[in-house]
């Protein structure tokens, strides 16, 4: 579906005409159908830096820089809290992205360094379904292995929303989940390993702080049961990291279909190693992932021509030389808050560089003014980038 700026603004008028402040409005008996573009959000993750991705002598993303960004509408100048001080690290970052707020969480504890979050506003994929009647599996969050916390970012606590609208959610975490109770239903091993099997799935279990791992549709079974078949029970015949991540999107853009989907990408922050070159690769990483995703699109007669992309850091990086530990992301430094956006797919603007600043929240609201629901971001939709 192509998206013009009259349709734009008209649709955007009548969302908000007819929705008012939808939170409070009574759900409806049943959701409308859905006819709008798909739209895949990226998180061009683990925190980047300008300097390594959109900075043409610097660049190690050459697919994105000279290729995607000619496609659509590159922003450059992308701001966290408008360098008033939020935490710019990932899962703040992902929930900036996700519900278009800042500070739109409350924390619930911590397993060893990582916060955990309980999100206090609707997610993107809880505007979308109470809007539509679109099923959990075609709202999809596609997650790292080494982030499990982050599974649970998926609905808020706002009581008109919640967790009938949330997000399905695809990653190693998730399948492990799966396997290991597919293995204890067949009984088909020696009974150490059904034993072993117990106490790793209670271990996984147990990240799970919000109480919410809910069984996952049939849908999603069957999903898991052919990556199975395929790859079979040992970890070491799939890719792993964000190549892990890209195989499962387009697994997911093929058999799911989804509506909205948003890939983590994250292997950058493997520069706390210290060692830079875990970061270059990383950021080639998924610059080949964004290739990958853009062949598959193209290739699928429900994707081509009617998939919108939307591609953003979760927060970028210190750009300090003289630091012991270099590129590092959680001291409120000014480039931790300096990151970019890249918007493209049918009705958007061809090969413009929007020259002004942009709040990191206005992704959300653009994203759905893109989809037909209104949102409570803090940032406006962004109606310059339409045709």
């Amino acid at each position: 579906m192509r998206i013009t700026r009259r349709k734009f603004n008209k649709g955007l008028a009548g969302t908000f005409a007819a929705a008012g402040v939808p939170s409070l409005l009574p759900q409806p008996a049943r959701a409308a159908s859905y006819h709008g573009p798909n739209v895949i959000i990226v998180r061009f993750g683990g925190g980047v830096r300008r300097v390594e991705t959109i900075e043409d002598r610097t660049s190690f993303a050459p697919y994105f820089l000279n290729e995607l960004a000619r496609r659509g509408v590159l922003i450059p100048n992308v701001l966290i809290d408008q360098l008033k001080g939020g935490n710019t690290s990932h899962a703040e970052g992902t929930l900036n992205i996700l519900t278009g707020r800042y500070r739109s969480y409350r924390k619930v504890g911590a397993k060893g360094l990582a916060p955990l979050l309980e999100p206090r506003e609707p997610t993107l994929f809880e505007y979308l379904r109470k809007r539509f009647d679109i099923p959990a599996y075609q709202a999809l969050l596609i997650n790292g292995e080494d982030r499990p916390q982050e599974e649970y970012l998926t609905y808020g606590g706002h009581e008109h929303y919640g967790v009938a609208y949330r997000s399905e959610v695809l990653g190693l975490y998730r399948y492990r989940l799966h396997r290991l109770q597919r293995l204890l239903v067949e009984a088909a091993r020696p009974e150490p390993e059904l034993e072993k099997a117990r106490k790793a799935l209670a271990k996984l279990k147990s990240y799970d702080y919000r109480g919410a791992a809910q069984i996952p549709s049939a849908v999603i079974s069957r999903f898991w049961d052919r990556w199975r078949d395929y790859y079979g029970d040992d970890d070491r015949r799939f890719p792993r990291g964000d190549r892990l991540l890209t195989q499962l999107a387009i697994r997911a853009l093929r058999e799911l279909k989804p509506r909205l989907m948003m890939v983590n990408y994250q292997d950058p922050d493997y520069v706390h190693w210290g060692n830079a070159s875990h970061y270059r690769r990383a950021i080639g990483i998924i610059d080949q992932g964004l290739q990958h995703l853009t062949t598959a699109v193209e290739a699928d007669s429900d994707c081509h021509g009617r998939t919108v992309f939307v591609i953003v850091p979760d927060c970028g990086r210190d750009a300090n030389p003289l630091m012991s530990v270099p590129f590092q992301h959680h001291f409120n430094s000014r480039s931790a808050h300096e990151i970019f956006a890249l918007i493209w797919g049918p009705g958007i603007v061809q090969g413009r560089v929007l020259d002004k600043s942009v709040d990191q929240t206005s992704l959300a609201a653009t994203v759905g003014a893109v989809m037909g629901f209104r949102t409570e971001a803090e940032g406006r939709p962004l109606s310059e980038i339409f045709a």
